[in-house]
């Protein structure tokens, strides 16, 4: 295992430490492993807390600055925050007005997050909650019950942020953050696996010349593995899952992510085989994301998310953003 880490067991908390010396507008409490803005939002807005396991960069800190996250709680590789670090976080951003948990939809993440929700509403604080469950390749896998919760993720963190930023009260962003969660689906795929530095090893084989499409973002299996292909008929296999679960026509939100290994150059390049293939099914790219927004450590390939959109969706996707972990759209 080749990794710029010192020690497996360190490379959380002294990651963190880097964040918390690159950018002073963020607040790092590295005993509990929260990132929340250095100057709060305004008294009387809705704040938003999003979390889970290391390993998935620039999600979950990456997201933490004005127009989006409030905190962002960061659990070990590939493991969920405990319930009392989500606390944490929520009660250091509670600006009166509720806060809403963002939670992926693996079963520790929504175990750890209710347990906090609970704990939260012990001390008066009102919490709402979205469980985002947008990735199609499979019903069920290792870490969930139903659709994991994947890429839609980022994609409903800028949304709901912006609503929150604009003044919209707890239950009018939880009702936005339902309706992006039913109108996203994505769809993943990986060329090597990753590597989790504790394990020291890759987290499955994959030939050289095969490649599994279905993944999820810790290295689950996907629907299938098969020999490696252009990257045309990759970008088909990513997409018609997603239009086959969902009427996208009309305009929408894309995104191209990396999965942490893919270079721009090739990302590039498969975006524009999905736009094709989208543009022929009647699908308008109204916005579009390409780079690396959530990951799964050193794993090459690639995710599409599709978000059907409509004007109020839009506009929000517009409002300004400045999240110092990571330049918007860069």
């Amino acid at each position: 295992m080749k990794k710029l880490i010192n020690a497996p067991q360190d490379v959380l908390v002294e990651s963190l430490r880097g964040v918390a010396l690159a950018h002073p507008e963020l607040s790092v409490d590295l005993e509990n492993h929260v990132i929340t803005r250095a100057t709060p939002k305004a008294q009387g807005k809705v704040a938003i807390v999003f979390g889970g396991g290391s390993g998935h960069e620039p999600l979950h800190g990456g997201f933490v600055g004005t127009g989006m996250l409030d905190a962002a709680v960061a659990g070990e590789v590939f493991t969920s925050p405990t319930p009392d670090r989500v606390q944490v976080a929520t009660k250091a951003v509670d600006r009166g007005a509720g806060v809403l948990h963002i939670v992926k939809n693996y079963t520790g993440d929504v175990l750890n997050f209710e347990m906090a929700a609970e704990l939260a509403s012990m001390e008066g604080i009102e919490v709402g909650s979205i469980t985002v469950d947008d990735d199609v390749a499979v019903q069920d896998s290792l870490y969930t019950a139903g659709r994991r919760g994947v890429g839609l993720t980022v994609l409903l963190e800028k949304l709901v942020g912006a609503a929150a930023e604009e003044g919209r009260d707890l239950a009018a962003v939880v009702a936005l953050a339902e309706k992006i969660n039913g109108q996203g689906r994505s769809m993943g795929m990986a060329l090597t696996s990753c590597t989790v530095p504790a394990a020291g090893k890759p987290t499955f084989d994959l030939p050289d010349d095969q490649m599994e499409i279905g993944i999820g973002i810790h290295g689950e299996p996907g629907r299938h593995r098969e020999p490696l292909a252009p990257a045309a008929d990759i970008a088909r296999q990513l997409v018609e899952p997603i239009l086959a679960d969902l009427d996208a026509t009309g305009p929408s939100i894309v995104m191209l992510n990396g999965m942490g290994a893919t270079p721009l150059i090739e990302l590039y390049l498969m975006y524009g085989e999905v736009a094709a293939i989208l543009e022929k099914s009647g699908v308008q790219i109204a916005r579009n994301l390409v780079g690396n927004y959530i990951t799964s450590l050193d794993m090459a390939g690639c995710s599409v998310t599709v978000l059907k959109a409509d004007d109020e969706l839009l506009r929000l996707w517009d409002a300004p953003v400045n999240t110092p972990g990571l330049r918007w759209g860069a």
